[in-house]
């Protein structure tokens, strides 16, 4: 079947096909990024500028927590507020533009790996497809709880880390915007692609390139480097805050283990 559809197309017809594809992805991002450009005003003050603030739901869920287990230091969010500056004069007008454009594009993340798949499968065959919807489906899914755990746990611990950070009580902090953005974006992009480790492991096991043996073996190696990940992300020395960034990580190592198949394990028919 995948083979019939590929003769019957020539070279100019997938050209044209993968045009009509990339012409759709392109109205479905510059539409929503027209409605989140109009919104973008309350996106920025209920929920991008929202760790910049001391009722942020992770503050309290830290003091709560702290409180409640004896030996913890004690968690304060109380006074803690990071004003921002616009230190150039075009900065706001671009970033509400590029913010709206990226905000867009998370947004039609699925949208974007759906026409995708419009344009992959007709030269699959029927068990091939089988595997790229899983692989489809898992790797939206991650990419979004990715970003969420970046957004409500890995920004705000950085951002309160870094903006009471002082290399000298006579250097003030003055965080910009653009600063600000660009910290934010990129933490949460990378949290996203992070937690598409899962659906890296299927592929490679899926390809016979790599069996859950090799989770056992390197299991040791694996929880000191993403510790050592853990305290980059989040430079505090509070062990409290090092777990809830490393536990998400380690967890992650953990299902791509399950999902790779073992080295004994019989090939697929």
């Amino acid at each position: 079947m995948a083979e019939d559809n590929l003769q019957e197309m020539s070279f100019w017809d997938h050209v044209d096909a993968l045009r009509a594809v990339l012409v759709r992805m392109a109205v479905v991002v510059t539409l929503l990024a027209v409605g989140l450009f109009v919104l973008m005003p309350r996106i920025f003050d209920l929920v991008i500028l929202a760790p910049c603030r001391a009722d942020f739901p992770l503050y309290r869920l830290f003091e709560h927590i702290t409180a409640a287990i004896p030996g913890l230091t004690p968690f304060s969010a109380d006074g803690f507020h990071v004003d921002l500056i616009n230190i150039q004069l075009a900065s706001q007008f671009f970033i509400h533009m590029s913010t709206s454009f990226w905000l867009a594009l998370v947004l039609a993340f699925p949208v974007v790996l759906y026409l995708l798949w419009t344009f992959v499968s007709p030269a699959l065959y029927a068990h091939e497809k089988r595997g790229m919807k899983m692989a489809f489906g898992l790797g939206c899914i991650m990419f979004f709880v990715g970003v969420t755990v970046g957004y409500l746990v890995v920004f705000p611990v950085t951002l309160r880390f870094l903006a009471d950070y002082h290399v000298s009580a006579m250097v003030p902090n003055q965080i910009s915007l653009d600063s600000y953005m660009d910290t934010f974006l990129m933490l949460l992009f990378v949290m996203g692609v992070v937690f598409e480790l899962p659906l890296l492991a299927w592929l490679l096991g899926h390809l016979g390139m790599l069996h859950r043996e090799f989770f056992g073996v390197y299991r040791r190696h694996a929880v000191v480097a993403l510790l050592v990940l853990a305290a980059i992300i989040t430079p505090t020395g509070d062990p409290f805050t090092l777990m809830v960034v490393f536990l998400p990580i380690y967890l992650l190592y953990e299902s791509s283990a399950l999902l790779v198949k073992p080295a004994t394990a019989p090939a697929d028919e």
